[in-house]
């Protein structure tokens, strides 16, 4: 086995085994509390800059199947886990989880006590890291570059991960990913998507949902966006700090002017509110998980949720034209928005899952609801 060195810029570090390719990765260290559905946080883009610890004791038990990726490749920066499973009992795999990061080229580091380092990240914040492997590694070395890696705050992650160019996304069997939706729109309807990072669930939401959806890069202009007629704008979720997407703002900005119906997940979310006239702030440790509780104000009910994010939106910020939805009920911290007089809302997890549940498929109808009221 090949070591392995994960180190903090707190000076704390972490002796390992490697569990993937060979080097070193930089990012921010964070934790993920879902028990499965691995595949889907490799390949979230959310997660570009960022190395994830796996709270879940094995990973890897049921290996990796092209089925389950949210985009063309794993996006972490690096990745971190207790137990290396090291068989793949699954009939869907097509292979180990080992030989999916080596081949992707993706540093993690295995038997290590992610149950400390998720409570010192819990305790003292989420904080930048290196994982580095071969043999005569210098720990002090290694929290030095730890410390000079640019802080979450203020990085635009957005243009790293967007597509380059606008396409569609092909319509799919309603049936085929995911469960079946309660309703369909009426007529096919034309959805253009700003891509800040976009899972593919979320397409395949949509297009079960009867949807055309056009996938557009996330700095093409609003006005250009809204020539092709759309019935709805869809804003995705990415990674990095809101507030450094001043483009983003001021297309959003654009899009609720418009009146067109316009639903945002996640970054989509944060840029919204400040679009909306909120402002946003980072989280000490953020919410990553498939088991997050999120009441829905207007009715009370609670939903299981699967969330992805370092920010939040200040609700103390908000314009009286804004009305908060949901509240996370760990922290309290704003998990929806609504505007009063534009056919705008979104929400700060993720309705299309992928890992997790499907309590909040019922926002896609709200969408549709609201695109088809407007007709």
């Amino acid at each position: 086995m090949t070591e392995a060195v994960l180190a903090l810029e707190s000076g704390v570090w972490y002796q390992g085994v490697a569990a993937g390719a060979e080097g070193e990765a930089r990012g921010e260290v964070v934790f993920n509390t879902s028990m499965t559905g691995y595949q889907e946080v490799l390949t979230d883009p959310s997660y570009a800059g960022q190395i994830v610890t796996m709270t879940c004791a094995e990973i890897g038990n049921y290996g990796v199947s092209p089925d389950d990726v949210e985009s063309r490749a794993p996006q972490v920066a690096g990745f971190i886990i207790r137990d290396e499973s090291p068989v793949a009992s699954n009939w869907r795999a097509t292979g180990t989880l080992r030989e999916y990061l080596s081949e992707n080229r993706i540093v993690a580091i295995a038997d290590i006590d992610t149950r400390a380092l998720t409570r010192l990240l819990r305790s003292g914040g989420v904080m930048r890291g290196v994982i580095a492997t071969g043999s005569g590694l210098d720990p002090a070395v290694l929290v030095e570059r730890a410390r000079s890696i640019p802080q979450m705050e203020g990085s635009d992650l957005v243009a790293d991960v967007t597509c380059p160019k606008a396409f569609d996304w092909p319509e799919e069997d309603p049936g085929e990913f995911g469960v079946t939706p309660e309703r369909r729109a009426k007529r096919r309807l034309k959805i253009a998507a700003y891509d800040y990072g976009m899972k593919w669930n979320i397409m395949r939401r949509l297009s079960a949902h009867n949807c055309d959806v056009r996938v557009f890069p996330a700095k093409v202009p609003a006005a250009e966006v809204l020539a092709t007629k759309p019935d709805g704008v869809f804003l995705s979720n990415g990674p990095g700090d809101p507030a450094a997407l001043p483009y983003a703002i001021a297309n959003a900005r654009a899009l609720v002017d418009s009146n067109v119906p316009v639903f945002g997940i996640c970054l989509g979310h944060q840029i919204l509110g400040l679009a909306m006239g909120g402002k946003t702030f980072k989280l000490k440790f953020g919410h990553r998980g498939a088991n997050h509780p999120v009441k829905k104000l207007l009715t009370g009910k609670v939903e299981i949720t699967s969330q992805n994010h370092g920010f939040a939106v200040d609700p103390q910020s908000l314009p009286a034209d804004v009305e908060v939805t949901h509240l996370n009920l760990y922290d309290g911290t704003v998990e929806g928005l609504r505007h009063r007089e534009r056919p705008v809302f979104c929400v700060q997890y993720h309705p299309e899952a992928s890992p997790g549940p499907h309590d909040a498929d019922y926002l896609f109808h709200d969408f549709i609801n609201m695109i088809e009221d407007r007709s």
